[in-house]
């Protein structure tokens, strides 16, 4: 697999030996060409699947952009557009020539724009807002077109900073009611006074969402991405890494963060919560969770939140992390559209947090073991340092030392990692032989095989996976179940990405270039495949017990994403299922019995489709009594789901020897992450039914042994 990529890289590298673009001083005219014409090559000579660059390509990457400039059509007019529009199938001859006209054209158009909607928003702000008319706001932006002239835009910038309004007037107002119930003597505000409060502070937000963040972007902020947007035609991993975001790439990757122990991802307009760090300030607040959007940030010296809708994600990010010990106050939008302000405490987050970690809990008098692991993690420039598999490996022989008779391996919300990380792994549980099979454009197939005979774990085997678990996480659970070596348990599907990225340093293609930075380009190159044959591309690996959960009726998964690549299937690899006395058929139907009249199960499901129609509903209310009603509606059928998180099995949870003896000499709360991990194993159905599960693959083991024996 790495050798292919080498000779792609190579070849890659020759053909840019011949580029003028040498030793010399770059404009940025310059500098954006230069780059456009390396993107252009990479793709076209090392991407898995590279796609023409025709006029279908063209009007694609056309309609992409300029939503992705305006996505809220808050700038540009109806005349702008049909201005760019004369470029909609020109753009692919523009790219193969370096010409930027489209982008520059855009560019300044936007430039422009911005200004006027500098002083529109001031303009509208400064009047107060009625919030006894009844009108509405729809937030889906794709119902709505270009405006035709100042007027109409006005109005729609006037509708949007309502809106915007309203949640900070239903703040102070929902605080001077609670003054008031707290201190009969209290005076609360006038509607007047709380108006242009709530006002005040939208205006505060977008000054410093304009001054601060809008005008410090930079040309080369514009063009990376135009940049973005071209690559993301492909597919949806591959993607560019201006300088400014590989810096932030790179201190991510350090291993130590400050702050609140979430990743965000801007989509649209929107910061969005994509993973919390297992032992973080955010993971044990409880109260932030995956696909949280955050509207506003205050810091505890501040009175007034920050609106961060539309802003940068780094310049987000900066609101958001800070030094350990001090307070950061998120307003955050829930996935069923109810919308709170939760209070956080930064701290030191170590990555570490996301390694693999193990407990014991016993059960009608066996003892089981659950793995947690977040990532395939791998140290690539020491591998014996830090090893995903080695890890779970030292986790399973301490649990073996204490008993262990069946073991779940939980990858729920596992986005995957390192391909080698996961082929050691999966060796962990068979003798020897294929796990996955890689393939590269034009090149014949790979198999990567488990090559040591040893087995650390022969016994029951249960794995947890949901719709976010990826990539990595979806090798392990399928070559686990091609095998027949363990039982799935979790989503109707897993993500459904079955492919590999590389990250290439593009500086590397230019020879003494004094040009700049360059930053460097995440591309897809190949595409894995289950040992059967068939890709986990778009299809996932689908659960042998299919549980619902709180995803299963949103589109998170890759056949939800822009522009993926399809599945398809090759010829399987050669390999023989696992021989074992445990009954696999009559277990898994034994599961879905259970789960069929599981209370807690069906009262989560319900759950789930509530939320999603919650997500459906896209216009508001602009009338201040009717928004509230919504609102308190809401909070109130939201409270029958309560019995979720209350829910308790009866088991209990404790660390093996080896850890507690780390307890004595802790000094980063390990005991306290891991009683709060244990606490939360005990309220968990899906743990629940694991355990279930290993316990009837050891009864049906030891009936279909002594039957085999006595014939």
């Amino acid at each position: 697999m790495k050798r292919n990529y080498k000779v792609l890289l190579l070849m890659v590298l020759l053909a840019f030996a011949s580029c003028s673009f040498t030793s010399k001083t770059f404009d940025d005219s310059d500098k954006d060409k230069m780059l456009i014409h390396i993107i252009k090559s990479v793709l076209e000579q090392l991407h898995f699947d590279p796609i023409a660059m025709d006029d279908a390509f063209s009007a694609e990457l056309f309609l992409d952009y300029v939503e992705a400039m305006d996505p809220l059509k808050r700038y540009f007019y109806e005349s702008d557009y049909k201005d760019f529009e004369k470029y909609k199938l020109t753009i692919d001859d523009q790219l193969k020539i370096s010409d930027i006209t489209f982008f520059n054209v855009t560019h300044e158009r936007m430039i422009k724009r911005i200004q006027e909607a500098k002083s529109l928003y001031k303009e509208i702000l400064s009047e107060p807002f009625d919030y006894t008319k009844d009108e509405i706001f729809d937030t889906d932006s794709e119902k709505t077109s270009y405006v035709k002239n100042r007027k109409q835009l006005k109005e729609r910038w006037r509708k949007q900073l309502k809106f915007s309004t309203l949640s900070n007037y239903e703040d102070i107002y929902s605080e001077e009611e609670q003054a008031k119930e707290n201190d009969a003597s209290y005076v609360m505000k006038t509607e007047e006074e709380i108006e242009k409060e709530a006002r005040e502070a939208t205006l505060k937000s977008l000054d410093i969402y304009f001054n601060d963040n809008i005008d410090d972007k930079k040309r080369e902020d514009y063009f990376a991405d135009y940049v973005g947007v071209i690559v993301g035609e492909f597919d949806p991993h591959t993607y560019y890494l201006a300088p400014r975001n590989k810096e932030v790439f790179d201190q991510r990757m350090s291993g130590k963060l400050e702050g609140i122990g979430a990743g965000l991802q801007k989509r649209m307009d929107y910061i969005k919560v994509t993973y919390l760090v297992s032992g973080g300030p955010a993971w044990r607040g409880k109260e932030l969770d995956i696909d949280d959007v955050i509207l506003k940030v205050k810091q505890e010296d501040e009175e007034m939140p920050v609106n961060i809708v539309g802003m940068r994600i780094d310049d987000a990010i900066k609101l958001i992390k800070g030094p350990k010990g001090t307070k950061v106050t998120l307003t955050i939008k829930k996935i069923d559209g109810t919308i709170k302000d939760i209070t956080i405490t930064r701290d030191i987050v170590e990555l570490g947090a996301t390694y693999a970690k193990s407990s014991l809990v016993e059960k009608n008098n066996k003892k089981f073991g659950v793995i947690n692991l977040p990532s395939f993690y791998l140290d690539f420039n020491d591998y014996k340092k830090l090893n995903a598999a080695a890890d779970v490996k030292k986790e399973i022989e301490r649990l073996k030392a204490e008993g262990m008779e069946g073991l779940v391996l939980d990858l729920r919300n596992n986005g995957g990692g390192s391909l080698p990380a996961v082929v050691d792994m999966a060796g962990l549980f068979i003798k020897d032989g294929p796990i996955v099979q890689v393939r590269s454009t034009g090149k014949p197939k790979e198999v990567l095989k488990d090559k040591d005979k040893s087995i650390v774990w022969d016994g029951p085997l249960v794995i947890l996976v949901n719709e976010i678990s990826a990539s990595a996480s979806e090798i392990m659970a399928a070559a686990m179940q091609d095998y027949k070596r363990a039982i799935i348990i979790g989503s109707k599907q897993t993500y459904g990405k079955g492919t590999v990225q590389n990250v290439l340093n593009l500086n590397n293609l230019v020879r003494n270039s004094s040009g700049g930075d360059l930053g460097s380009l995440a591309l897809t190159t190949q595409k894995y495949y289950r040992i059967n044959g068939g890709s986990v591309q778009l299809e996932g690996v689908k659960s042998d017990v299919k549980v619902p959960g709180r995803f299963s009726f949103i589109d998170v998964g890759e056949k939800d994403k822009e522009n993926p690549l399809p599945w398809d299937e090759i010829d399987a690899a050669d390999y023989a299922v696992w021989d074992n006395y445990f009954d696999y058929d009559e277990t898994i139907e034994k599961s879905k019995q259970r789960m069929s009249n599981n209370e807690q199960l069906k009262l989560i499901e319900e759950n789930a489709k509530w939320v999603k129609s919650k997500i459906d509903e896209t216009v508001v209310s602009l009338n201040y009594e009717k928004y509230k009603a919504t609102n308190d509606l809401n909070e109130l059928e939201s409270k029958r789901f309560d019995a979720i998180s209350k829910y308790k099995t009866n088991l209990t949870f404790e660390s093996h020897a080896y850890e507690k003896s780390l307890f004595e000499s802790d000094t980063t709360d390990l005991k306290e992450k891991r009683q709060r991990w244990h606490q939360s194993l005990s309220k968990d159905v899906y743990i629940e039914e694991a355990l279930n599960v290993l316990e009837d693959l050891k009864m049906s083991y030891a009936i279909k042994k002594v039957a085999t024996v006595k014939d």
